[in-house]
């Protein structure tokens, strides 16, 4: 085979990839008139659970809640014995940028370097993800499509996961910057091979700290209109600096957190914690500090050997006891459908289910700055969930019906064929 024909393969090859991991669920329309959801029991996330309550969607919006609502050329949808639920938020996701992990040229979830702050989600995101309708059907309405990597991996965004283009889905895309904290260095039996690790996990440190000292003075530069060589980096990461958008940082252990929260106080960056299995351990320090937290290891073993079995599964109780503000998350990408069994988990230990709800709803959309989303309220995103059963239980769980902006979602997914066709066998 010559250079031309290899080539010409090559490309019929990658646009058939490429054909293969697109879904062929269209997304809905927006909605023609009013929509009537009647005699529900709804859990509102802010104001209680109301039974046999209706709701009145008009524009993509909830225009009223009440009791025996009315409203002309309303569509009227019977939901007697149904649950309606505010979507589902699913945090520190790489949703829409990996479809097969172990195939590189579907997985754009990170960059070589370890100072990618200009890079943007939102620039890889793929809507036509075959992940994305599966997500759905356990009642995720929204996702944070998060980058991965070494130092400052770039910037996140908020999506909804019905939508033709990166513009439709996106919700909320601004200051959104995502900092893995280097992990701590092992103890080893061979000091010399300690000492190595240490140095490591210091340099690595360093290389951080240089890079925001190097990005604060390029602000500091730019801010006194001083001639100065452009840097995209430094220029992307200019609105953390003015106060316009949130600093994730991923870590765990509690040295790391406290050496991300002192980076962060040092230069009055509004902190958010990726992880956080310590972080109840440092309740002063962040709630000086208004730090969130996105607590991702519900479904976890414990992190040390003399830690009780339980002990990933209480944290977000032990957070709510110390006053720190968090949401649930389920780091991953088709797994992030997990999300309500997760929060599920935290119920036997330690929030009650109204908080466990809340958690992955309105708790999860005031951390990344979405308003109007995340609760069941007159004015807030018609984005909500109908279930047969407690959402929380997947044992009696059955999502009925989806609405993202008022458009009710197809449910169908990959998952579903599948079912169906080996049902045939």
């Amino acid at each position: 085979m010559n250079i031309i024909q290899r080539t010409l393969l090559l490309t019929i090859l990658s646009a058939c990839s490429c054909a293969a991991v697109a879904h062929d669920m269209a997304p809905a329309a927006k909605p023609q008139g009013a929509t009537l959801l009647k005699n529900a029991t709804v859990h509102t996330v802010l104001n209680g659970t109301l039974s046999h309550t209706d709701l009145l969607l008009e524009q993509g919006k909830i225009k009223t809640i009440g009791s025996n609502l009315s409203a002309a050329e309303a569509r009227v949808i019977d939901l007697t014995g149904k649950h309606i639920y505010p979507g589902l938020i699913a945090l520190d996701t790489t949703l829409g940028l990996t479809e097969i992990s172990m195939v590189r040229s579907s997985n754009d979830t990170s960059d070589i370097g370890d100072d990618n702050p200009q890079l943007l989600a939102a620039a890889a995101y793929n809507p036509d993800s075959e992940l994305l309708p599966t997500v759905r059907a356990n009642g995720i309405t929204h996702a944070q499509s998060t980058p991965r990597g070494d130092g400052l991996a770039g910037q996140s965004l908020l999506v909804n996961l019905d939508a033709w283009t990166i513009e439709d889905a996106t919700h909320t895309a601004t200051g959104q910057y995502h900092l893995y904290w280097p992990e701590l260095p092992t103890v080893y039996a061979d000091k010399a091979r300690t000492e190595k690790a240490a140095e490591a996990y210091q340099q690595a440190v360093k290389r951080i700290k240089q890079h925001f000292n190097a990005a604060y003075r390029y602000q500091l530069g730019s801010a006194s209109k001083q001639h100065q060589k452009e840097d995209i980096r430094w220029q992307a990461l200019m609105p953390l600096f003015k106060g316009h958008g949130k600093l994730f940082v991923h870590a765990d252990q509690q040295q790391a957190i406290e050496e991300a929260a002192a980076l962060a106080r040092q230069y009055q960056l509004p902190l958010v914690i990726v992880g956080g299995y310590d972080a109840w351990r440092l309740a002063e320090v962040l709630n000086e500090q208004h730090a969130a937290v996105i607590y991702t290891h519900c479904l976890d073993l414990p992190a040390r050997p003399d830690e009780p079995i339980g002990q990933a599964f209480k944290i977000p109780g032990l957070l709510k006891k110390v006053g720190i503000p968090f949401a649930i998350g389920f780091s991953g990408d088709w797994d992030s459908r997990n999300l309500p069994l997760a929060a599920a988990q935290t119920v036997a230990w330690g929030l009650t289910q109204e908080e466990a709800l809340k958690a992955i709803t309105y708790d999860a959309a005031q951390i990344v700055g979405a308003t109007g989303l995340g609760a069941i309220a007159e004015g807030y995103d018609a984005s909500l969930v109908v279930s047969d059963g407690d959402i929380l239980d997947p044992m009696t769980s059955k999502i009925e019906a989806l609405y993202i902006d008022g458009r009710q979602i197809d449910l169908n997914n990959r998952h579903r064929q599948l079912y169906q066709k080996y049902l045939k066998r």
